[in-house]
């Protein structure tokens, strides 16, 4: 079968807190057999027409302090309504500070207490993403989020703090493309995790409708 193609989005040059060096050999490596993955901190990358090659765009961008331009903005849009996926992990969800793109991803960050561990378990564990995972723990940034009301999305993870359960990873559908939001991936260790690897593969082929 042919590799599909996934555009993996972060930041080498001016990380603020997650660079994509060593992010961007695991993720390549993970998705190897399935994706040729190509990466990149050049968000132009966004425009439709630079998007259009891809089955799958991850987004690993640091974004704190800034936000990527209107046409970016309606490029990602326009690819994942009309039938792109979207994986975004961890600190990607600084496209968020977009509102446009806090509506396509279905939340935005509302900060993190300290690295800690974190238990971590399935909230959905009969979808596809889900497949084979286990509660587990991890230390990892609590990140909180505040929620797009209009985005009808489903859990798969939650965890665990302070006696209260947060969700840590969510999917949906926008227009006829798919998005999947995943929280854990503060650092590289993380990427090595057993179950971290599994929800990254399985969300990628969930997103990019990756046959069997």
């Amino acid at each position: 079968m042919d590799r599909k193609k996934a555009l993996l989005l972060g930041s080498y040059t001016h990380p603020k807190f997650h660079p994509l060096q060593g992010i961007d050999t695991q993720i390549s490596h993970l998705l190897n057999d399935k994706f040729t993955v190509q990466c990149t901190e050049n968000h132009k990358m966004l425009k439709e027409s630079n998007l259009y090659p891809y089955d799958l765009c991850i987004a690993y961008s640091d974004l704190w302090d800034e936000k990527v331009s209107p046409q970016q903005t309606a490029g990602l849009l326009s690819y994942v309504s009309g039938g792109g996926g979207l994986l975004v992990i961890h600190n990607g969800i600084t496209l968020a500070n977009r509102y446009e793109l806090a509506q396509l991803i279905g939340a935005r960050f509302d900060g993190h207490p300290p690295i800690q561990k974190l238990s971590f378990t399935p909230a959905a564990p009969g979808h596809d993403i889900m497949k084979g995972i286990e509660p587990f723990e991890l230390e990892e940034e609590a990140y909180r989020f505040i929620f797009d009301p209009f985005t009808d999305k489903t859990v798969l993870l939650q965890y665990e703090h302070e006696g209260q359960f947060w969700p840590a990873a969510w999917c949906h559908t926008y227009g006829i493309g798919r998005v999947v939001f995943l929280m854990p991936g503060h650092h590289e260790p993380t990427f090595i995790q057993p179950p971290v690897r599994s929800m990254i593969t399985q969300a990628a082929k969930w997103a990019s409708r990756f046959p069997g």
